[in-house]
């Protein structure tokens, strides 16, 4: 089902928003970039009804496809956006240059365009911010506050992501990110 924002009461958007499920309205950066014009018009979110698969349209980029759920099965999370993904282009060409990749509004998703995150908390890692920030940099992962960029940790939960995204496949990217998810545990219970 589509969701526009033009509409949305700020109850159910704020709950949206709360729940990791919706963007909010584009921070300093975005609004420096002008992507930020004409707010809320043309903006919304198409969702399933478990919330595991979501559309954002026009926060970013025109359509930013979202597999996600619950628990550590990140085979199925990959499938089910595969899957999407698939379905979307056979209706939709994407945007791709031979030498970039995909292209998007952000030039840091240039490639593959896959950012594959987990929502984890690392209390001993974390103590010190720069040496989580520096194992994570072995394992070219990024380490971002709790909503993205930009953000604090809430609750000591960060959001680890893959930092590359040229020069790999999508699978790799999701590998290396899981990859360096469970060496991060490891390095967490050794502690």
């Amino acid at each position: 089902s589509y969701y526009p924002l033009t509409g949305m009461s700020k109850e159910v958007q704020q709950k949206l928003i709360d729940d990791h499920f919706l963007f909010k309205e584009g921070d300093r950066f975005l609004q420096a970039a002008n992507a930020c014009r004409y707010w809320p018009a043309g903006r919304g979110i198409y969702h399933n009804d478990n919330k595991t698969f979501l559309v954002w349209v026009n926060e970013e980029d025109h359509l930013r496809i979202i597999s996600m759920q619950m628990g550590g099965d990140l085979g199925q999370v990959f499938r089910r956006l595969t899957s999407a993904v698939n379905e979307i282009e056979k209706r939709i060409p994407f945007s791709h240059h031979d030498r970039l990749g995909f292209l998007t509004f952000c030039p840091t998703n240039l490639g593959t365009t896959v950012r594959a995150s987990v929502h984890i908390k690392l209390p001993k890692l974390a103590a010190n911010r720069e040496k989580l920030e520096e194992v994570a940099g072995k394992y070219n992962l990024q380490v971002r506050g709790t909503r993205g960029e930009h953000t604090e940790a809430e609750g000591g939960i960060y959001d680890i992501s893959n930092k590359r995204r040229m020069g790999l496949t999508e699978f790799q990217a999701v590998k290396e990110m899981q990859d360096g998810i469970l060496e991060l545990i490891k390095m967490e219970k050794e502690m």
